[in-house]
């Protein structure tokens, strides 16, 4: 789900709109990945929510998101942080994507486990990055 503050057709202003072309982009460009947006967070992950806030009843992401895709670093940062905080989670981010070569950041109140975590998830990245690359032509 692309998470705005707006749930499909409900609002539009500059982030909204940014949200919605992003997603129609995402879709244009990989037609097998089930995105939608924008859509809040509770429409996203709730059935309930969704039933009631989410007019395409055939949605494959409403009520059932298990990836958020948030509009910016401000937002996304502050929300994993707090739902680290709030439930003593393990919480893995940010992870930066579509760069050319993996970089992710870590926070300077981080852990070693979240090192660990990072540097993991980086390595992954780099692999793929070099699988990627081998199979170019």
């Amino acid at each position: 789900a692309m998470l705005s503050y707006a749930t499909g057709e409900s609002n539009s202003g500059p982030i909204v709109d940014k949200v919605r072309k992003a997603a129609e982009l995402v879709k244009e460009l990989a037609h097998d990945v089930a995105i939608e947006g924008p859509m809040q967070f509770d429409a996203a992950v709730d059935p309930e929510v969704a039933a009631v806030k989410v007019k395409d009843k055939t949605s494959k992401v409403a009520g059932k998101a298990t990836v958020c895709i948030f509009p910016d670093l401000n937002t996304g940062n502050n929300t994993y942080k707090a739902v680290q905080q709030a439930t003593r989670c393990v919480a893995i981010g940010p992870i930066m994507q579509g760069l050319r070569m993996p970089v992710n950041d870590l926070s300077r109140g981080c852990t070693v486990e979240d090192i660990v975590n990072t540097v993991v998830i980086t390595c992954v990245q780099a692999i793929a990055a070099k699988n990627a690359a081998n199979n170019q032509p």
